[in-house]
């Protein structure tokens, strides 16, 4: 006996494997950690405490840094291709910051940047593609060579005898 409750079960289950593929397609946890991080040195900076001074140019990185790692971190989730140099520039701006934004955010915006960086540098994207495979079956078993150890590479033929005898 089914319930209506029963039938919408699997409607859920799709849209919730449909934002598990999407955010797997790309460094999403890497992305939310840097972002993260940049809005954690922000916040940081304008709190009551004196820590540091900023005067002139310095003053104006202490801004630049964690904006720059917000943008990093939002550019991670949206164009995964180019997770390498946003991964690069976010592990820079991390460890500049100890120096720009109030000792990198009091340690944690530079921390979650750095670890976010780190991430986003070490993701690989999955090659494998599920729903074809799925489709279409387990793959038919593979009959051995006779000669599996000397068996010649696809594309490369056997060697012309007369070719090797003329010297």
């Amino acid at each position: 006996m089914t319930t209506p409750e029963h039938e919408a079960a699997p409607a859920a289950r799709r849209s919730g494997g449909r934002w598990r593929r999407w955010r797997r397609g790309r460094p999403f946890t890497a992305g939310v950690l840097v972002a993260l991080g940049g809005a954690e040195m922000l916040v940081t900076l304008r709190a009551p405490l004196g820590v540091l001074l900023h005067i002139g140019p310095q003053g104006l990185a202490a801004y630049l840094v964690p904006i720059i790692l917000v943008i990093c971190g939002a550019l991670l989730i949206a164009t995964p291709q180019q997770r390498v140099f946003y991964a690069l520039v976010s592990l820079v701006l991390g460890l500049v910051s100890w120096l720009t934004s109030n000792l990198g955010g009091f340690l944690v915006g530079m921390l979650l940047a750095l670890v976010g960086g780190a991430l986003a540098f070490a993701w690989t994207p999955d090659r494998r593609r599920r729903p074809a495979v799925e489709a279409a079956g387990p793959p038919a078993p593979r009959e051995p060579a006779d000669d599996a150890d000397t068996a010649p590479l696809p594309a490369v033929g056997t060697p012309d005898p007369a070719a090797a005898d003329r010297g």
